[in-house]
């Protein structure tokens, strides 16, 4: 039987196959159904900064008695944010005690001082790696690309001086110059990246004229947008392990990944619309494939579809369709 076991950010996994930070990964039940359905390993539903402080917010607005005192902000701030991290310092005590999966972390703050306070206090909980789920908009048109990249860079930098654990960055697929990006993030301390992030998108309602929420699952189309930066990033910039995520909805999504140079892949959209069970049916494609082609462990075929292993490179360079149009009437 084709041997499906492999390493990502220095855990050891039974298969390339994680579960992604969602809805999916915020409770023991949900993580143990993920376990029992074969899964490899689970990064845990981010802690976000953010919804803390809308709850604040809220919680401001609705009642005008907490605005009274000047100490109330602080109280009710301090409150949720010592309820939400000590709820996910919890789950990872109950993962590590009631499953066997490797367990990372996942954090998306927007001031500093929590990005390095969470990840320090998780780790002491037991996580096994972090996952830095990062998006900064810039909405500045005088802020220069650079610096928007350096936010990166800087955070980075200051949660790897705080913890000992491995630490993957999740990054967008928007930056001017992605091989570069991932360059800097190896230089700085990451052990991995993922690629892509999926983010909100808005879109527009005809029918009310108003502002909405874009399509949350992403589509097998999507595979796309990662699997071209896949192939070139693990190639070109070598002892940075790739977690390739969005639009793998099923087995060949995943061993197109695994050929273009991915350690694992993330699965998210497809266990939301297909369940748990999707999980073996990858796991049997996998095992399938590797049959057939005598493949009797992942390494012997990662990568072997890159940038750096393919007769002509130029098939990941290639960004205009003149080959495929010149032929249509």
């Amino acid at each position: 039987m084709a041997n499906l076991e492999t390493t990502y950010l220095g855990l050891k996994l039974k298969n390339p196959l994680v579960a992604a930070s969602s809805g999916l990964t915020g409770s023991i039940e949900k993580i143990k159904e993920l376990e029992n359905a074969g899964i490899g390993a689970v990064v845990l539903k981010s802690i976000f900064e953010e919804q803390i402080n809308n709850e604040v917010g809220d919680l401001l607005t609705r009642d005008p008695h907490n605005t009274t005192y000047p100490e109330a902000e602080d109280y009710i701030r301090n409150y949720l944010r010592n309820n939400s991290i000590v709820k996910q310092v919890e789950l990872v005590g109950e993962v590590k005690k009631q499953t066997s999966l490797p367990v990372i972390a996942s954090i998306n703050c927007i001031s500093p001082a929590e990005w390095t306070s969470f990840a320090h206090e998780l780790e002491e909980a037991g996580a096994d790696a972090l996952e830095l789920n990062v998006f900064y908009l810039p909405t500045d048109r005088h802020q220069r690309p650079g610096m928007v990249e350096q936010l990166y860079i800087d955070l980075l930098a200051q949660v790897r001086s705080k913890v000992k654990i491995p630490v993957s960055v999740k990054i967008g697929s928007h930056f001017s110059n992605i091989v570069a990006m991932a360059e800097k993030l190896k230089a700085n301390g990451a052990a991995g990246v993922v690629m892509f992030n999926r983010f909100y998108e808005p879109d527009i309602n005809l029918d009310t004229l108003e502002l909405s929420a874009s399509e949350v699952m992403s589509s097998p189309a999507e595979l796309r947008r990662s699997l071209r930066w896949v192939g070139l990033v693990s190639s070109l910039v070598p002892n940075l392990e790739i977690a390739a995520s969005t639009g793998i909805h099923d087995g060949p999504s995943v061993i197109k990944q695994l050929l273009a140079g991915a350690q694992v892949t993330q699965l998210c959209s497809t266990i939301y619309i297909n369940g748990a069970a999707i999980i073996p049916q990858i796991i049997g494609d996998l095992q399938d494939f590797m049959k057939k082609r005598n493949f009797r462990h992942l390494d012997e075929f990662r990568g072997r579809l890159s940038y750096r292993n393919i007769p002509d490179p130029m098939m990941y360079e290639r960004s205009q369709f003149m080959k495929y149009f010149s032929g249509r009437k």
